[in-house]
């Protein structure tokens, strides 16, 4: 067995490997780049070394810097985890010729499944069921479509050199088929570099069932079963599970043996997943569609029901060793499903998100897995994948499974990053997925209503009642309780977030009226709370109408955020600035943050005219900049100042009508 191993990769599957080396004895090398100098991988592995810039290409896929690395800390071998460069021929290929054992298959075998066409050419001759198309190379426009005659509509264009869905579309008549096919080869060419396309009879409600083998160099290859994959967004995985409900005992052996196969046809070495499409019409009918020459993401799942480390596999594997299994050693049991949890917003088109986690809840017991490379204080920039947490859950059959996700979801938390953790428990809530009837367009096909983020009531006042019983001031941690007439006694406050926007007199007390962003939009909350306590572990107690509600409460003493974790869910809240220019209480339409960043520019003034669509301010996020426009025609009051950071939902700007702004004292008089 190897002495030193180096992880060419970040994050939590740096650290899953860091794990299964440690229990072997197996010293560790991690790298890392500016971005993660003090990332938990760096500080787990028994020595690192700093490859460069945050940049990817400039760190983690430079090939060179990670061979000498390597080189210089005696490393035998390289484990590349997944992405980054897992699948790269030449990185193979340079670790055999620098002498270090590449903990993956070999360049060629890379190359053959690398490429679409030629790994369906390759799997044919082992008699593995492809779905209907076309077979050459390079086919002219022309020819792919006197082939979909044969193949049959609908048809799938599928750019031979490229993933992720990019360059794929769907056509469903002949007559519309010569427009696709020249917008496909336009968005592979600029994608990849090379617009060589393919045509697929497109699969009626599909689903995505893939294998999971491994192989050593003495000919042995075993599968240890399938995982679904069937819930994704835009061709992203986000929930998958082992075993698929749709597959009975005969099928299950049928497409395992496929698998063996297909990496028979390559004369495949180590961990590998081999990937196939099923219609739900037809489930005993399976289709090969490509094969990951990695481990996978959802490699959990798999090691949860069949007992078996598959790093460790692959160490083995990679070390020249004999697998230690059969096939018929191999059991599975139980269900088990994982859960992909990534910094983005569902309610938002799953639009990326950043900041700093001040907080990283996930919870522990029997059943559960986590594996995370987030820590507390650390800070989720746009360098890389937005994922940062895999929750894992094994139980006896698929309902306690589902059932038992979902509480460890409730009871997760990443406060300071809006995540899609409320989204994945209404994914595991709807009726198709409790029947286990999934497709990978149902979570594509889900309406607005279904990927809003709404606060609940309950939420709003967790909210005000954190603002009140600190006084407005971001950072703070109340001790002892307040009551509420203490609470009332703060709406004399002299903070921006603790001052009231209206008073309501028709309450027994005074009750502050505190305005808050959240959502995507603001709302008055009536704070109503009759007593509120907290622990230094972050811990509230909130009794409102004689009902004690608990919940888990965050303030940022960098931002004008506030987080409230419940069961129910989690949910930022924002609150006023104190420079606002606007007049308290003016109602409009407003502007919004649509994630924390920075104002780089203003370009319009407080009493300037504006039109639908007028650009207001440009907020740069995630490195990319965003020109946030008026969302009606009026008078535009702005609270954005350039260069200052900004706020999740925070109000940038408010756009009133011309009266109203005239009774408000903004802006010129109309003509």
């Amino acid at each position: 067995m190897f002495k030193t191993v180096l992880i060419a990769n970040r994050g939590e599957i740096a650290l899953r490997v860091i794990r299964t080396c440690r229990r072997l004895g197996i010293r560790t090398v991690a790298v890392y780049s500016d971005a993660d100098a003090h990332a938990a991988h760096v500080k787990a592995a028994d020595t690192a070394v700093h490859l460069g810039p945050a940049a990817a290409s400039e760190s983690y896929l430079r090939i060179d810097k990670v061979i000498d690395a390597a080189r210089s800390t005696g490393a035998e071998a390289i484990h590349p985890g997944y992405g980054f460069l897992s699948e790269n021929a030449e990185f193979s290929a340079a670790c055999e010729a620098a002498g270090i054992v590449f903990l993956g298959p070999g360049a060629q075998a890379i190359r053959t499944m690398g490429d679409k066409i030629t790994a369906k050419q390759a799997v044919s001759s082992r008699g593995v069921p492809l779905v209907p198309g076309t077979k050459d190379a390079a086919m002219s426009d022309e020819a792919l479509i006197a082939a979909s005659t044969d193949i049959g509509f609908p048809v799938l264009i599928k750019p031979s050199a490229g993933g992720g869905g990019k360059g794929m579309h769907a056509v469903f008549d002949a007559e519309k088929l010569a427009e696709a096919l020249q917008t496909a080869r336009r968005e592979a060419a600029s994608s990849f570099g090379d617009d060589t396309l393919f045509l697929e009879r497109l699969v009626a409600t599909p689903r995505h069932i893939e294998v999971q083998v491994m192989a050593d160099a003495h000919g042995n290859v075993i599968h240890l079963g399938e995982r679904e994959c069937s819930l994704q967004r835009r061709h992203q995985k986000v929930i998958e599970e082992a075993p698929s409900a749709l597959l009975d005992e005969a099928t299950r052996a049928r497409i395992g043996q496929a698998a063996c196969e297909t990496a028979k046809s390559v004369g495949y070495v180590g961990a590998g997943t081999v990937e196939f499409i099923v219609g739900a019409d037809r489930p005993d009918e399976f289709f090969f569609m490509e094969m990951n020459t990695r481990l996978q993401v959802e490699h959990p799942v798999t090691e949860e029901v069949t007992g078996i480390d598959l790093v460790e596999l692959q160490l083995l594997v990679g070390a020249g060793e004999r697998l230690p299994l059969s096939q018929d050693d191999i059991t599975l049991t139980g269900h088990s499903i994982e859960a992909r949890i990534y910094a983005e917003d569902p309610s938002r088109g799953f639009l990326p998100t950043g900041g700093r986690a001040l907080d990283v809840v996930f919870p522990e017991g029997e059943g559960i897995r986590v594996d995370a490379g987030l820590e507390a204080g650390q800070t989720i920039a746009s360098d890389y994948d937005p994922m940062i947490a895999k929750l894992i859950v094994r139980a006896e059959d698929r309902a306690a499974a589902i059932a038992r996700l979902d509480a460890a979801l409730a009871a997760s938390a990443v406060p300071g990053i809006v995540t899609n953790i409320d989204f994945l428990r209404t994914l595991l809530a709807l009726p198709e997925v409790v029947a286990g009837d999934l497709d990978t367009s149902l979570i594509d096909n889900l309406g607005e209503e279904q990927l809003a983020h709404t606060a609940t009531e309950i939420h709003a006042q967790l909210a005000a009642a954190a603002v009140l019983a600190t006084g407005g001031a971001a950072g703070t941690t109340l001790t002892g309780p307040i009551t509420a007439a203490e609470l009332t006694a703060n709406r004399s406050a002299a903070s921006a977030w603790a001052g009231p926007s209206a008073w309501r007199a028709s309450r027994p007390e005074f009750r502050p009226t505190l305005r808050l962003a959240t959502g995507g939009q603001t709302m008055e909350v009536v704070a109503d709370a009759d007593r509120v306590d907290s622990d230094a572990d972050g811990l509230w107690r909130v009794v409102l109408g004689g009902v004690q509600h608990t919940a888990r409460i965050f303030s940022d003493a960098g931002e004008r955020t506030i987080w409230v974790s419940t069961d129910r869910g989690i949910h930022v809240f924002t609150r006023p600035l104190a420079d606002s220019s606007l007049t308290p209480g003016l109602e409009g339409a407003e502007v919004l943050a649509p994630m924390p960043g920075a104002v780089v520019a203003v370009r319009v003034d407080t009493g300037d005219r504006v039109d639908q669509g007028d650009p207001i301010v440009v907020v740069e996020a995630m490195k990319m900049e965003h020109v946030l426009t008026a969302p009606a025609a009026g008078i535009v009051s702005v609270t954005a100042v350039e260069g200052a950071q900004v706020g999740l939902d925070e109000v940038l700007a408010t756009v009133v009508d011309e009266d109203i702004a005239e009774e408000a004292g903004i802006g010129e008089p109309a003509d």
